[in-house]
């Protein structure tokens, strides 16, 4: 081959490009796990009991939440046989809730500390694994680039019940992208798991960027939804309802989906209700 020319695509390269986005994703999932260290890192003892907008839940309850699921994540990478056997134990002891025992029984220091240790062991074991293996969940399982990408949404998520419970808005960024792809790969996830029949055309979803750039996805058609990328990511996740919103849904279908678009693994959520939160 001469100097210059285009070299053949090889299964190095593919890898190469394959680990690079991985690394990516971990990196972005890394900033966000610190964007929401930051809300909680000087909190006094008596302000990680401080209640948030999901109910009976804390903002300890939240970052244990997190942590436990962070754990499960790492198990579910370093051996799906064990995860598959914990997760049964898990659904057996109550599902969910059983992620916010451990957080009551520790201080706010011990859970920030268990933390932070066990989500940087989730993000150096994910940058080991390859992008394109399956991952087993509380759904269906994920390629390992798109369970990372889950739990960056998931840390968002509940990072955004934790700054209701502050008062304090946080800063819109371009991981926001992360989680409004996931809102919209999810819908099928949450037709399914509403019962309902999924349509045959997927809504256009055209959402305004922090950057004032367009996010798209599908094809313009009568159904769609539009607006801000922040509110499409808060209903998406349940953390706002879409009255609270100023999203602008057309067409029966997009109306339909984004009554019960829900992002996340695990039964249908109950959301936030209309006018729990100012525009």
């Amino acid at each position: 081959m001469k100097w210059g020319a285009s070299a053949p695509h090889s299964p190095f390269s593919a890898r190469v490009q394959n680990n690079v986005r991985m690394d990516s994703i971990c990196d972005d999932l890394h900033a966000e796990h610190l964007a929401l260290d930051v809300l909680v890192a000087d909190l006094t003892e008596a302000q990680w009991s401080l209640a948030t907008p999901a109910a009976e839940w804390s903002i300890r309850d939240q970052i244990s939440h997190l942590w436990f699921f962070d754990q499960r994540a790492a198990l579910a990478l370093r051996d799906p046989d064990e995860f598959a056997a914990d997760m049964h134990r898990l659904l057996a002891a109550g599902g969910t809730k059983a992620s916010v025992e451990p957080g009551r029984r520790m201080s706010g220091t011990e859970l920030l500390a268990a933390w932070r240790a066990d989500r940087n062991d989730l993000i150096a074991l994910a940058r080991s694994v390859d992008p394109s293996s399956r991952v087993p969940w509380y759904g269906p399982a994920m390629a390992a680039r798109s369970f990372i990408t889950a739990r960056l949404m998931e840390t968002w998520a509940h990072g955004q019940d934790v700054a209701d419970a502050l008062g304090v808005q946080r800063a819109t960024t371009a991981r926001l992208k992360h989680v409004a792809h996931i809102g919209v790969r999810a819908r099928p996830f949450s037709y399914m798991i509403n019962g309902r029949e999924l349509p045959e055309v997927p809504p256009y979803v055209a959402l305004r960027a922090p950057d004032g750039s367009l996010w798209e996805w599908g094809e313009p058609t009568s159904d769609g939804v539009r607006g801000e990328a922040l509110d499409f990511c808060l209903v998406v996740t349940q953390r706002r309802h879409l009255a609270d919103t100023g999203l602008e849904v057309t067409g029966a279908s997009a109306v339909e989906w984004m009554g019960f678009a829900q992002a996340f693994a695990g039964e249908p959520g109950t959301g936030r209700s209309p006018g729990q939160f100012a525009r």
